[in-house]
């Protein structure tokens, strides 16, 4: 059954925006930033000045600049008692909204009444000059100050004056005309910046024994476990087997640790003494600088460390004391191995820890952010709705902001970003957030949408220009929240090195030779989405923990009725391409339609007799398919579908259930309704997993001697099948095996077949079940 499509609400649309890729322009943007449109800007530079004259009673100056063009005005701060000032600020103004013939740039003295004016410049708009990148920066000059009335005034600025676009690399640090309304403490949480995600190392700890405790009780024997702490990770060995004072475990307990090292690991040996009461036998902290880098499976030498104990005396005071108390440890950083801090079905790196294991890139990701529309309200200002959209993008350890569009519902960015692409077979996510901190708020960042692009989806070479749904699953059902409008294109160095990246394992080969277990790993990977977003919303200015949280899919393991079912339809949908050529064989063996079961007769019969061309009829087949259907490929790049994930006609207690708490927040009359639900799919899974398990214990029954008188068969029979298998060639067995399958309804009973029923005859181990 063919799925209905989506509704175009939620679909791509395919877009022509004026970028320079594509187009013939005499510009040198185009060459280096041509996914996006170009937008023009007046950028004026404030340097210093020079000889400015005492204003105030008490003989001093506190100079600042105003740079005013129409009806926006931008101010640096000013300085105290100073003649020769320097502030060395950029503003730029958006040519769109400038509407104003001169610009105009004022000096003037901060006043506690009234701000005295020490002399200005004016520009006539008509004669600021153009600058493209990649041309060297305009030098600023020294300007003679004049008064109000055109006179020469005492003083002299340094300025630069130019029209540019967003390639100037004056533009992410210029205060911006647009945000206008944002004090000036809020400035830093609107500028576009560049992020790194912090290098994460799996650290392995081997805790093998420990020698000459000195347990309080000596009557009795020691229980001792060993608990090891680093950062807010806590893990525990089980409590040792040899219950004496040099107890033995030999475990491995994995961290997740990020560069620079801050923390030190923990260690603290313990006695469960009480079924609720530990006492510590000694404790050892263990920086992780010292810790040796290993790069591959070989062993790691081990180390006696000593334990110190804490006791209490003189009151509360602590004293440490040396004792003779050691504790046998193996510890290494592993750098085999790729630290997954993302959802595995999203990776946008897979590269190992260790850069000595890296390979060389195989190409580029370049991403040109434009615009979006239609995006809906976010937040209410003086009791109107108002959103302040920037855009978050990740591709392997970088992450990119753009700059905050304050107020608008159809903000244009037009930046642009590159990555270096290590592995076709990775996913870049772009998030749209509404900017919670400026205007003094300091609320959460709320998600408005994410568009996820898989890079082996997209043609090389190909700037592809669509307009993404943003989409969102709120408690009341999917929402779309807007558009956003990206040009993406990905480019190879060399086709040779993509192609044979095919031919390598995913990760790295330390996941493949000591391979972590799923537990681990999911244990691991929520460590260390927990790090990365503690150390991006800990940059300047911070890239916030819901933000991160969001763009790392952290609650993606989170049970969901929904996504269960579209997970389900999802294998159906796999399955159900097996079903169709059950059909279509059944069909032919029915003599549905006489001719094509006439041509499979002669087919299967020039393949018996031909045996040598089974299989280059099989793959010229699936080669004839594969060319069918290049003429349907796919033109556009993957993005949300609310169909697949059923999230268009889901019903609402199942919604409030997926954002409900863990632990749930719910009444007990909701959760015990709730779970009465999750048992009964939960008892239908069981049932189809069982009938699994019972195929295959049948298929083990056939030997086992379980039913003797069926195992007696079917032992006889394969003796018979021998003997007749080695007498009669085999083209004339399999000849009339496919003859009897084929054979004409006529000659058919309604009935199931001999082997059929001596299968299901068999014995499964169900019945030795409670």
């Amino acid at each position: 059954m063919q799925k209905p499509p989506q509704a175009i609400d939620f679909a791509l649309k395919e877009t022509s925006p004026k970028i320079g890729a594509g187009a013939v322009t005499g510009d040198k943007l185009s060459c280096t930033y041509d996914l996006v449109e170009q937008m023009q800007y007046l950028y004026v530079r404030v340097v210093k000045a020079k000889d400015l004259p005492a204003k105030d009673v008490t003989g001093s100056c506190d100079p600042y600049v105003e740079v005013k063009l129409g009806n926006y005005k931008g101010t640096t701060k000013h300085f105290e008692k100073k003649s020769n000032p320097e502030w060395n600020q950029v503003f730029a103004f958006s040519k769109d909204r400038i509407q104003a013939s001169v610009l105009e740039v004022f000096v003037k003295d901060k006043d506690v009444v009234l701000d005295d004016l020490i002399g200005r410049i004016i520009f006539d708009l008509n004669d600021v000059p153009k600058r493209v990148p990649p041309d060297s920066p305009l030098a600023p000059q020294w300007y003679r100050l004049e008064d109000r009335k055109g006179d020469k005034a005492k003083g002299e600025l340094m300025l630069a004056v130019w029209m540019g676009t967003q390639a100037d690399e004056a533009f992410p640090d210029a205060w911006h005309s647009d945000a206008a309304t944002v004090g000036s403490d809020a400035v830093t949480h609107i500028r576009s910046k560049v992020y790194l995600s912090p290098k994460l190392w799996y650290v392995r700890v081997n805790i093998i024994e420990a020698q000459d405790l000195l347990p309080t009780d000596k009557s009795r024997f020691p229980e001792v476990f060993v608990k090891v702490i680093l950062g807010n990770q806590a893990l525990r060995t089980r409590i040792s087997q040899s219950k004496t004072i040099n107890p033995l475990w030999n475990e491995d307990l994995m961290f997740v640790a990020a560069e620079p090292f801050e923390e030190p690991l923990i260690f603290t040996v313990e006695d469960r003494v009480a079924p609720n009461k530990d006492e510590i036998l000694g404790k050892c902290l263990i920086p992780l600088q010292i810790i040796q880098r290993r790069l591959d499976h070989k062993p790691v030498n081990s180390r006696w460390y000593n334990l110190e104990k804490h006791v209490v005396a003189e009151g509360e005071q602590k004293k440490e004391i040396k004792f003779a108390s050691r504790i046998h440890l193996r510890i290494c950083l592993d750098g085999g191995y790729h630290v997954l801090d993302e959802s595995t079905h999203y990776s946008s790196d897979l590269r190992p820890t260790a850069k000595q294991l890296w390979k060389s890139s195989i190409g580029i990701l370049e991403l040109g952010v434009l615009s979006a529309h239609g995006l809906m309200p976010m937040k209410t200002k003086d009791g109107r709705g108002t959103t302040d959209a920037y855009c978050v993008a990740k591709y392997g350890q970088k992450w990119v902001r753009t700059r905050t569009i304050v107020d608008s519902f159809m903000p244009r960015w037009n930046e642009q970003y590159t990555w270096e692409v290590f592995d076709p077979c990775t996913v870049i996510t772009i998030g749209v957030f509404d900017n919670g901190h400026i205007h003094g708020a300091a609320g959460k960042d709320a998600r408005i949408g994410k568009v996820r692009i898989r890079l082996s989806t997209l043609e090389t070479d190909r700037v592809y220009t669509h307009s993404y749904p943003l989409l969102v699953l709120h408690s009341s059902g999917v929402k779309k929240t807007g558009e956003i409008q990206l040009a993406v294109r990905f480019s190879c160095s060399s086709l040779i090195n993509m192609l044979h990246m095919y031919s390598h394992p995913l990760l790295p080969k330390m996941h493949y030779i000591h391979p972590l277990s799923v537990i681990q790993l999911d244990s691991l990977r929520h460590q260390a989405m927990q790090i990365v977003s503690m150390r991006l919303s800990r940059a300047e200015p911070p890239l916030r923990k819901e933000v991160v949280e969001y763009m790392l899919d952290v609650d993606s393991h989170m049970w969901s009725m929904r996504r269960s079912k579209a997970n389900f339809f999802r294998i159906m949908g796999v399955l159900k391409g097996l079903i169709s050529v059950g059909k279509w064989f059944d069909q032919i063996c029915n003599w549905k339609n006489p001719l094509t079961t006439i041509l499979i007769h002669i087919l299967f019969i020039i393949l018996v007799l031909y045996p040598e061309l089974i299989l280059p009829t099989v793959f010229l087949y699936l080669f004839l398919i594969g060319i069918w259907n290049f003429r349907r490929r796919p033109r556009h790049p993957p993005h949300m579908d609310t169909r697949l994930s059923h999230a268009e006609a889901v019903h609402p207690d199942e919604l409030d259930e997926e954002f409900d708490t863990f632990p749930t927040s719910r009444g007990s009359d909701i959760v015990r309704m709730r779970y009465d639900r999750l048992r009964s799919i939960a008892g239908r899974v069981q049932t189809v997993i069982g009938d699994l398990a019972t195929q295959g214990e049948r298929f083990q029954s056939l030997l086992s001697w379980r039913d003797p008188r069926a195992t007696t068969l079917f032992v006889t029979f394969c003796l018979i099948a021998a003997i007749v298998l080695y007498v009669t060639p085999f083209q004339v067995i399999a000849l009339l095996t496919g003859l009897y399958v084929l054979r004409h309804p006529r000659f058919r009973h309604k009935l199931p077949s001999v082997p059929l029923n001596f299968f299901r005859r068999l014995p499964a181990r169900s019945d030795s079940m409670l």
